[in-house]
């Protein structure tokens, strides 16, 4: 994987078009500015009741957005990041339409997973409570078979995602044709999505199992035998996503987000340093996302401590929701249809006032922090809720998804604060200093994060007190690179 920032992105969210647009925009629009993108589903069709994770057929590109041989196309220009959906596929699948035709039949009666593989003797109620779950309510939706017969099919997030028995023959060809379409069509880095709920054992959480990591590992192992990296994507407890990192190519660094937002609002560093300390060096960063703001990963876990504390979280999303002005709390949790709990939906952007100088710095914490930086199409342009999209669908999530025409697109890279941020993702991308070693000095409002690669240096000072941060280049003499202030 290159060390260049990445940009995230759907296909279709410019201009309604689809892979030869983004092609252009990439290849024009925002000439050598990525050196990789993530490219949300693609597959058919992009817009069931999950934005294009509930496939109904992972291996066929969307006929609206293009084609195999434009996905391949595209990968000429950037390295390819696309998602294997691991956990789960579309109850309007032919696969799982064949399931309710024929039932035990069916060649893909083993392919989806069912509440007796797990439980042969129905789930218990203290057994149920022992399941972690992204959303309220059961973890089972009853489907009707044509026979007559109603079975409880495991669906851990919504009853139009049935989740799959990926330790089953049909299970396990399915992921493989997925993994060989994408090697054969120029993905460089797969993202398992949802993959730490892939594996069920009753008297458990359900969740990040030992079980777990032997499956993503035997994953990822696969395919980097086909060429391609591997990216965990899990929501959890920060020592979860230390451990996770020790066994997959990359993960996200979820805890981040909500740390920077923390870090500005009462003006320490503290909570942080202590995590970028301890954090996994082999990751991906974000700071927006096409999900909302993850919470959970900075927060405590039943005894175990957090990041930050209860207090500091409710503190946290309670400020997100003032700094809206309330736009995040009509999108969040049960207000929007949400299917999980943990996160709050609104673009950084929001999440911060719209403050330009906070915005640059937090981009700028985020490209100095370790790991490869990846930006939401959105935060690039630094957009504002998407409410109208919302009172459409009434889909929290889509308050950060929203479509943008030309003419949004050429007045939002116009903005200063944009400017601003491009001028940073050219400094990460060219300077040699980040193929080097990160250090940092923090104590309260202040700090310096800085890279050194043999004799260049690169260091990031800010003071949140007085509102001061500099880029700053160590040679001969020191060397102003950035002023953030001056995009403000």
């Amino acid at each position: 994987m290159k060390n260049q920032v990445q940009l995230i992105t759907y296909v279709d969210r410019f201009s309604g078009g689809g892979f030869n647009t983004l092609e252009t925009l990439i290849k024009k629009e925002f000439s050598g500015v990525f050196g990789g993108a993530h490219i949300l589903p693609f597959y058919y069709p992009i817009d069931g009741s999950d934005a294009g994770f509930d496939p109904i057929d992972h291996s066929l590109v969307d006929h609206r957005l293009g084609t195999w041989t434009d996905v391949k196309a595209l990968s000429d220009q950037v390295e390819i990041m696309a998602d294997l959906i691991v956990n789960h596929m579309s109850a309007q699948s032919p696969e799982f339409q064949d399931v309710l035709e024929k039932a035990e039949a069916s060649e893909f009666w083993d392919l989806f997973l069912k509440e007796q593989d797990i439980f042969p003797a129905g789930i218990t109620p203290e057994e149920a409570k022992q399941i972690y779950r992204p959303r309220p309510g059961s973890c089972f939706s009853k489907k009707a078979l044509k026979d007559g017969r109603e079975i409880n099919f495991w669906t851990t997030f919504t009853d139009n995602q049935i989740d799959i028995n990926v330790y089953s023959p049909a299970g396990q060809a399915y992921l493989e044709k997925v993994l060989q379409l994408f090697a054969a069509n120029g993905v460089k880095i797969i993202r398992l999505d949802a993959a730490g709920y892939a594996i069920k054992k009753a008297g458990t959480s359900c969740f990040m199992l030992d079980e777990t990591f032997a499956f993503v590992n035997a994953l990822s192992k696969r395919a980097n035998e086909l060429g391609m990296e591997t990216v965990a994507e899990i929501h959890s407890h920060y020592q979860t996503q230390v451990n996770v990192a020790t066994r997959v190519d990359r993960v996200y660094d979820f805890a981040l987000p909500p740390l920077i937002l923390h870090t500005l609002f009462s003006q320490d560093v503290t909570a942080l340093f202590k995590w970028l300390e301890i954090a996994p060096r082999n990751c991906l960063t974000v700071l927006d996302t096409h999900d909302g703001i993850g919470i959970i990963d900075a927060g405590p876990a039943g005894d175990k401590a957090g990041l930050l504390n209860a207090a500091q979280i409710d503190a946290l999303v309670e400020t997100i929701h003032d700094k809206s002005q309330g736009q995040s709390r009509k999108a969040t949790g049960a207000a929007a249809s949400n299917v999980d709990l943990y996160q709050v939906n609104c673009t950084y952007y929001d999440a911060l006032g719209q403050d330009n100088f906070h915005y640059l710095l937090a981009r700028a914490i985020q490209f100095f922090a370790p790991g490869v930086p990846q930006v939401y199409y959105g935060g690039l342009l630094t957009l504002s809720n998407d409410m109208d999209l919302l009172a459409k669908t009434n889909v929290g999530r889509d308050i950060n998804r929203p479509y943008i025409d030309p003419e949004t697109l050429t007045s939002a890279k116009a903005k200063t604060v944009t400017q601003g941020l491009l001028a940073l993702i050219a400094l990460r991308n060219s300077h040699s200093a980040f193929d080097g070693e990160f250090s940092f000095l923090a104590s309260g409002a202040t700090a310096i994060m800085k890279w050194t690669e043999k004799t260049t240096s690169l260091a990031l000072q800010f003071n949140l007190a007085t509102r001061q941060a500099l880029i700053v280049e160590e040679a001969e003499q020191v060397t102003i690179r950035l002023d953030l202030s001056s995009y403000s």
